[in-house]
C-alpha cells in the first residue's frame, strides 16, 4: 500500500514538473517584443495538456503574471499597499512582500488580450459546468475566426442545454450574415430574428445599413420588428414583476397595521418605526456574527419578531390601553412614540444609515432570458411575503388565539359576555401587528436603507393599502398591496414615479367615496359602528 502512494505521489510529481516545463518553454516568446512570438505561446499552453494553463493565462490577461529578477521564477502578483504579494507558479506557495522593480511583468496588448479572452472561452467550451460553457459562448459571440466557429459548430453536436445551443447558434448565423450565398443569409436572418441577444440585433442592423437587396432589407425590417416586439413583452413583463415586488413590500409592511387596525380600531402612527426595529435588529445580527452572514436573515426573522413584538405590547400596555374610544389622542399618542424611537436609534446607534448585506444567496439574477432577469433579493421578499401571509391566516383561522381575536374584532361586547379576556387580546394583537412589521423591516433592510427614517417612507403606504383592502382583512391587504404596488409600476414609465403615486392617490379617494369600506369590508355588528 505505502508503495502504491510512493508511486501515486511520484506520478503527481511528474505530472506537476511535466505541467510547469510547457509554462517554461514559452516563457522567451512570451518576454518577446514581438506579438506573434507571443500569440504563439499562448496558443501553445492553451494546447498543452497542462493542468493549470487556465490559471496561468487567466494571470496573463489579469496582468498578474511576473517574472523575479533575481532568479527568473515565475510568479502571481498581486498589489497590496505599496508593494505586491507574490507567490510561486510552480508551487503556489507564498513569498512574502515585494517592491515592483523586484519583478519583471509580462506584458500584453489589446489585440493580445482579446485573444486570450477567446482562448481561455474556447476552454470553458470544454467545461462540465453548464453555466461555465454558456458564459464562454456569450463571450465568444462577437468571434468570427474559423477554430472557433469549429469549436462551436462542434459543439451543437453534443451540447443538451437549450440555451446553449441558442447562443451557440446565434454566433453561427451572425458569421453566416457574411455568406455569398443568399439563401443562407436569409435563414440566418430569420433564425436571428428569433433571438434577444444583443449581438443579434447589432449584427441585423449592420446589414440593414449595408445591403442594397430590398428582398433582404425587407426580411431584416421584419425580424428586427420581431425582435423590438419581444423586447417590449418582457419589459411589460419585468414591470409586472417590479410591481408584484413592490405590492409584496407594501402588504408586508400593511399586514400587521391591518391587524392592529382591524381589531383595535388604533391609528398606529408609530407602525413604521418597528418596522425599522426589525430593519435595525437585522444589522445587529450582522455585526455581532459576522462570520455567519449567510445565515444572518434566518436569525434575525425570529428576533425581530421578538424585539418589534415586545416593543409593541410595551407601548399597548403603557400608552395604547389608556386612550381607548379617543382616536385622536391616540393618534398623536403613536405619533410621539415614533418621534421618540427615532431619535433614540440616532442617539444609541446613529443618525447616518447603516450597512446591512446582502447574504450570498440573495445576491445575483436568475436570467430567464438575454432580455429578462429576475434579482433574487425581490424574489425571495416575494416568497417571504406570501410565507408569512399564509401563516398569518392559518393562525387566525386555525389556532384557538385566532378565534379569540376574530370574536373581539367582530363584536367586542359578545366575547367579553362569552368570558374572552379582550385586554389580553388587545396587547397580543398589538404584540402580534408589530411583530409582523419587525418581520417587514428584515425584508426592507434587503431593498433599501437602513436608518432612522425608513419608516416613514412606507407608513402612508400602509394604510391606504389597509383602507384600500378592507380593514381587517387579510385577503384585502393581499390584494390592495399587489394592485397598488403594480398599478404604480405600471403607471411610473407614461407618467413618471411622482405623477404614478398622486394618480393612484387619488384613484383610492374616488375608490373610498365609492366603497367607504374598501374592497372587502369587516364583518359583524362592530363593523356597523
Amino acid at each position: 500500500m505505502i508503495a502504491c502512494l510512493a508511486g501515486s505521489l511520484l506520478i503527481s510529481a511528474q505530472a506537476q514538473a511535466g505541467s510547469i516545463d510547457v509554462l517554461l518553454q514559452n516563457i522567451p516568446l512570451l518576454e518577446s517584443k514581438r506579438q506573434n512570438d507571443k500569440l504563439t505561446a499562448i496558443d501553445a499552453i492553451a494546447n498543452s495538456d497542462a493542468t493549470d494553463k487556465k490559471q496561468w493565462l487567466e494571470a496573463l490577461l489579469a496582468g498578474q503574471l511576473y517574472r523575479q529578477k533575481s532568479d527568473d521564477q515565475a510568479v502571481y502578483a498581486e498589489r497590496s499597499g505599496s508593494r505586491l504579494a507574490i507567490s510561486s507558479v510552480l508551487t503556489g506557495e507564498s513569498l512574502g512582500l515585494v517592491k515592483k522593480r523586484k519583478l519583471r511583468k509580462f506584458k500584453i496588448n489589446n489585440k493580445l488580450r482579446s485573444h486570450l479572452s477567446s482562448v481561455l472561452a474556447s476552454l470553458d467550451l470544454k467545461s462540465t459546468d453548464v453555466a461555465t460553457r454558456k458564459a464562454a459562448v456569450v463571450r465568444l459571440m462577437g468571434a468570427s475566426d474559423g477554430p472557433t466557429l469549429q469549436q462551436l459548430t462542434t459543439l451543437l453536436e453534443t451540447e443538451q442545454d437549450p440555451a446553449i445551443i441558442e447562443a451557440a447558434s446565434t454566433t453561427l448565423s451572425i458569421n453566416q450574415l457574411s455568406s455569398a450565398d443568399a439563401s443562407e443569409v436569409n435563414t440566418a436572418i430569420e433564425q436571428l430574428g428569433q433571438s434577444l441577444y444583443p449581438a443579434a440585433r447589432t449584427a441585423l442592423n449592420r446589414l440593414q445599413q449595408n445591403t442594397t437587396d430590398p428582398a433582404q432589407q425587407k426580411l431584416v425590417a421584419q425580424a428586427l420588428r420581431n425582435i423590438e416586439r419581444q423586447v417590449s413583452w418582457y419589459g411589460k413583463l419585468e414591470i409586472v414583476f417590479f410591481g408584484i415586488s413592490l405590492g409584496s413590500i407594501l402588504v408586508m409592511c400593511a399586514i400587521g397595521l391591518a391587524i392592529t387596525f382591524g381589531v383595535m380600531g388604533v391609528i398606529n402612527m408609530a407602525h413604521g418605526e418597528l418596522m425599522m426595529l426589525g430593519a435595525y435588529t437585522t444589522y445587529f445580527v450582522q455585526t455581532l456574527l459576522p462570520n455567519y452572514i449567510e445565515y444572518s436573515l434566518l436569525i434575525a426573522v425570529p428576533a425581530a419578531f421578538l424585539v418589534a413584538g415586545s416593543v409593541g405590547v410595551l407601548i399597548e400596555r403603557f400608552v395604547i390601553r389608556h386612550l381607548y374610544g379617543r382616536p385622536l389622542e391616540t393618534l398623536l399618542a403613536t405619533f410621539g412614540i415614533s418621534l421618540l424611537l427615532q431619535q433614540a436609534v440616532r442617539t444609541l446607534v446613529s443618525p447616518q444609515n447603516v450597512a446591512v448585506e446582502n447574504p450570498q444567496w440573495m445576491s445575483g439574477t436568475l436570467d430567464i432570458n438575454p432580455v429578462f432577469s429576475l434579482t433574487y433579493n425581490r424574489l425571495f421578499i416575494v416568497a417571504f411575503c406570501f410565507i408569512v401571509f399564509f401563516a398569518l391566516l392559518l393562525l387566525m383561522r386555525r389556532s384557538r388565539f385566532g378565534l379569540k381575536l376574530r370574536a373581539v374584532s367582530q363584536n367586542r361586547q359578545m366575547a367579553r359576555a362569552m368570558g374572552i379576556h379582550s385586554s389580553r387580546i388587545d396587547a397580543l394583537t398589538f404584540g402580534l401587528g408589530a411583530g409582523v412589521a419587525g418581520i417587514a423591516g428584515v425584508a426592507l433592510s434587503q431593498v433599501g436603507n437602513v436608518g432612522p427614517n425608513l419608516g416613514q417612507g412606507y407608513i402612508i403606504d400602509s394604510f391606504l393599502v389597509v383602507v384600500f383592502g378592507g380593514v381587517g382583512n387579510l385577503w384585502g391587504t393581499l390584494i390592495g398591496g399587489m394592485s397598488l404596488g403594480i398599478g404604480n409600476k405600471l403607471l411610473e414609465p407614461t407618467v413618471g414615479a411622482v405623477m404614478a403615486k398622486i394618480l393612484m392617490l387619488v384613484f383610492i379617494i374616488l375608490f373610498i367615496q365609492k366603497r367607504p369600506r374598501g374592497l372587502f369590508p369587516q364583518r359583524g355588528r362592530a363593523a356597523e359602528s
